[in-house]
């Protein structure tokens, strides 16, 4: 097998005020998660670096992810944190430009009001991406898909990527009104899909792979070869599947592909959209 970049994962030393998401359910993952703890994953399933994305709000957590970058070769990228909707966002982000490890920004959109998206001064903040290149990831529940198919028309030289294939709600097996904002936002040049979270969308303690696949089917006949990335969504992945299960879920979905189709899902596509 090629090399394979992880295009989503996640570091953190954990706080339960700052990480209030991460419950009494997730007892999993209330602890720390670093560099050391994903190497030899990532060398075990063939992974020859990973994007770092940020997890909390802040500067601070961009700052944390960039230092951890530069003393570890292997995480290739950092997906950032800034205030978008801050009137000196432009200034913001070319404070951060000089961080050649910063390729791009997201925020936790999942958790804002279903109109944030059309906010004036988070549109702002995404006009102020372009100057320097910056990918926006899309963190959103299949719901907020309207908005973004609005936020994506609006920005077509925007480069932008939904992470977690828009969070359908794979655990009740809903998936038409989904597959209608999927099948309508894969229409579009400028945005691109990440092949993870999916696991945490299921049942946690009973899902089978068998249900995975009406919605991987959606993502591969909706978004071209070129569109497609994977990620682990490491550790939030922990609290359904370990990390070579994550893999061996896409390994087996994507195993009668050329070698080159896969080396575009685990490698090519995200080299070159967020630039490694």
């Amino acid at each position: 097998m090629n090399n394979r970049i992880d295009a989503h994962q996640h570091f953190w030393k954990f706080d339960p005020v700052r990480d209030s998401w991460i419950d009494h359910t997730m007892q999993k993952i209330q602890k720390d998660f670093l560099p050391e703890d994903l190497l030899w994953l990532l060398t075990e399933n063939n992974f020859e670096g990973c994007v770092a994305v940020q997890a909390s709000q802040s500067e601070e957590e961009t700052k944390f992810l960039v230092d951890l970058a530069k003393n570890n070769d292997f995480i290739k990228g950092v997906v950032g944190w800034a205030d978008l909707c801050s009137k000196n966002i432009a200034e913001r982000l070319g404070h951060f430009s000089s961080q050649e490890k910063i390729k791009g920004f997201r925020h936790v959109v999942q958790g804002e009001p279903d109109d944030f998206m059309f906010r004036k001064d988070f549109r702002n903040g995404i006009a102020a991406l372009k100057q320097y290149n910056y990918t926006y990831d899309i963190l959103i529940f299949h719901r907020q898909l309207p908005a973004a198919i609005n936020l994506i028309q609006t920005f077509p030289d925007q480069a932008f990527v939904i992470d977690h294939i828009a969070k359908p709600d794979i655990k009740s097996g809903d998936i038409l009104l989904w597959k209608k904002g999927i099948e309508e936002i894969a229409k579009h040049e400028n945005v691109l899909c990440k092949i993870s979270g999916m696991v945490t969308e299921a049942d946690w303690n009973l899902w089978k792979t068998d249900e995975l696949k009406p919605y991987l089917d959606v993502v591969f006949e909706s978004f071209s070869i070129d569109k497609l990335m994977f990620g682990s969504d490491w550790p939030v992945c922990n609290v359904a599947a370990d990390y070579a299960t994550v893999v061996k879920t896409l390994e087996d979905y994507i195993s009668h592909f050329s070698i080159e189709d896969q080396n575009k899902i685990w490698y090519q596509n995200a080299k070159l959209f967020y630039k490694l």
